[in-house]
């Protein structure tokens, strides 16, 4: 029985992936670090309200298992490309030194596909980086999942997200061969894949692209 640790358990992916850890008999207790009290109850559950900007006020509570980072956000939601690092790159950053200096094994984060640190395009810049980070730590075991556009529904309105989504449905019958890992991904999926690759013995660093998220999810 293990400890699950989550960050953006309130979002679009984490909030599926804390259903599944607590109806889990994998694990006897999920710890989830989030701004203010979400009003979820449950046996297993044991939440955090914290600063995230103070990690010195919250390290020692970050003691578990395995560490999923499913937090992101926008550019246009953050306000700033400055804001929107520090949730896509700075938090997962701070806590993944936490996890290797309370010797949490495992760290698992949902990145995206097309991820590269010599971008031009900011978000997928910042998400190479954050990448880069992790494969150089010394973190047990790394798995990077890469999915393509999310379809699901969140609690915020993403109007290029919904026309994107809309006709890459409509047209989902192209995305074969080279092109499947470009298939829109439904969240459940991803959560599920999350899941299931925690459960997984192997160690070191490992991309998981969206066509096999698909395939070890569905």
């Amino acid at each position: 029985m293990k400890t699950a640790l989550i960050i953006g358990s309130t979002g679009l992916i984490g909030s599926q992936l804390l259903q599944l850890l607590l109806e889990s008999d994998q694990y006897s207790k999920v710890i989830t670090f989030v701004k203010r009290d979400v009003g979820i109850q449950h046996p297993k559950l044991k939440q955090h309200i914290i600063d995230f900007d103070k990690p010195e006020s919250y390290q020692d509570l970050v003691e578990g298992d395995d560490f999923f980072c499913t937090i992101g956000t926008t550019i246009n939601k953050a306000g700033s490309k400055e804001a929107f690092r520090k949730v896509d790159f700075e938090y997962p950053e701070q806590f993944a030194e936490i996890a290797i200096k309370n010797k949490i094994k495992q760290f698992l984060i949902i990145s995206s596909l097309g991820a590269d640190a010599t971008s031009s395009n900011f978000y997928l810049k910042t998400k190479g980086e954050i990448e880069n980070f992790l494969k150089a730590s010394t973190l047990e075991k790394v798995s990077i999942l890469r999915p393509s556009l999310l379809l699901g529904n969140r609690t915020e309105f993403r109007f290029g997200e919904k026309v994107g989504a809309f006709f890459m449905k409509t047209f989902s019958f192209l995305f074969i061969g080279k092109l499947k890992k470009y298939k829109p991904i439904e969240s459940a999926i991803v959560a599920k894949a999350l899941f299931a690759i925690a459960q997984k013995n192997n160690k070191g660093f490992t991309i998981y692209e969206s066509d096999w998220i698909q395939e070890i999810g569905k």
